[in-house]
């Protein structure tokens, strides 16, 4: 078995066991809370949930550093372990608590910096393109092919990112600058599709340019390449 394809197989178990903990986590406090999907308020456990939050992602960061020998595999690794994770996570709550019954049902995704809402489909098409993208990365720079961020590429991929953030967020930041007390608490109907779409092509186009491994390489992405064989030429 291929080095790269051991790396992704024991990457993925560990986010697929992981997600499993969280989801377990999740059914825990649901319980003891008396949290439903129409009522979601932790009270005086809303910090010890934060820190619960950075500690599942300094967990998954740490795996996708383990993993890779290099800055940028590191940081593919990484996103390919969140992206996994996070689709897993809802696999597993249906699993135990029948829910979400569609990709449509409202979820809080994160508490950090403000409460981000979404239906569940948005953050899983998030983690499919980090997934992807995370695998076209690893195999891109397996080729000794540099990535193929361009100015431009960056500065899209940037806006989209920014963008969909804002879309998660808007309703909890709108209410927060108003000075509004239900900012944590409030649910944003409806959710803006059509923002979180161009977020999504604007995050996923200039990406999966970059990183596609079978395209043909930039002039620059081949010096890498051309070192390599000069070198064996001279020992030759």
């Amino acid at each position: 078995m291929p080095d790269i394809t051991k790396r992704f197989l024991w990457i993925s178990i560990y986010a697929i066991a992981m997600a499993l903990f969280e989801a377990v986590v999740v059914v825990y406090i649901r319980g003891l809370l008396n949290i439903t999907n129409d009522h979601v308020v932790l009270g005086s456990y809303v910090t010890m949930e934060l820190w619960r939050e950075v500690a599942t992602l300094v967990m998954l960061v740490a795996v996708g550093w383990l993993a890779g020998r290099r800055p940028l595999e590191r940081f593919a690794y990484g996103l390919f372990a969140f992206g996994l994770w996070d689709i897993w996570y809802y696999i597993w709550l249906k699993v135990w608590l029948g829910w979400p019954r569609t990709l449509f049902d409202w979820d809080t995704l994160f508490l950090l910096p403000f409460t981000w809402w979404g239906p569940v489909l948005s953050p899983v098409l998030i983690a499919t393109l980090l997934c992807v993208s995370a695998v076209l990365t690893v195999l891109r720079l397996a080729r000794g092919e540099r990535l193929g961020f361009t100015p431009i590429r960056r500065s899209l991929t940037a806006m989209g990112a920014l963008l969909a953030l804002y879309v998660f967020m808007s309703d909890s930041l709108h209410a927060y600058l108003q000075g509004r007390t239900d900012w944590s608490i409030l649910r944003p109907e409806p959710f803006k599709w059509s923002l979180f779409l161009i977020a999504l092509v604007l995050m996923a186009w200039p990406t999966l340019m970059a990183v596609w491994p079978w395209s043909k390489a930039d002039p620059e992405a081949r010096i890498p390449v051309i070192k390599t064989l000069l070198q064996q030429a001279g020992k030759d």
